[in-house]
C-alpha cells in the first residue's frame, strides 16, 4: 500500500480495512539470518511511521493495537467509521514464527 492508493480510497469514500501488522522488521530475512547466522543481524530493522496518524491525516479512520484484545473493538469501530481506515497492529519481534521465537532459531531450535 502506497499514500496514494489509500488517498484514493478516501476520496472515493471506498470504507477498506488496511491491516499494518508490524513487527519492527523484515521477518524472514531476519529469521534466515537467525537461522543461519545467529546473532549477526544485517540491515533487516524497520523504523515504521505511526500508521494510524497516517490514516487519519488522509481524512480516513486510524487505530494503533497493541494487543490482541483491542483487537475487535478495534476493527469494530473501524467498520463502523464508515470511511478507508488503517489498523497498525504491533507484533512481538520474538513471534516469528508460530512455533519458535527468533531465539530459539538462533540458538538451533
Amino acid at each position: 500500500m502506497h499514500g496514494n492508493e489509500f488517498a484514493t480510497a478516501v476520496q472515493y469514500g471506498v470504507p477498506v480495512i488496511v491491516i499494518v501488522v508490524d513487527n519492527g522488521m523484515y521477518g524472514t530475512i531476519r529469521m534466515h539470518q537467525e537461522r543461519d547466522y545467529p546473532h549477526r543481524v544485517v540491515g533487516t530493522g524497520l523504523s515504521n511511521p505511526d500508521f494510524a496518524a497516517y490514516a487519519k491525516a488522509f481524512g480516513g479512520h486510524g487505530e494503533t493495537v497493541r494487543t490482541t484484545e483491542e483487537f475487535m473493538p478495534a476493527f469494530q469501530r473501524a467498520r463502523a467509521s464508515g470511511l478507508p481506515a488503517i489498523l497498525h497492529c504491533f507484533l512481538d519481534p520474538q513471534a516469528i514464527t508460530p512455533a519458535k521465537t527468533l531465539d530459539q532459531i538462533a540458538l538451533g531450535g
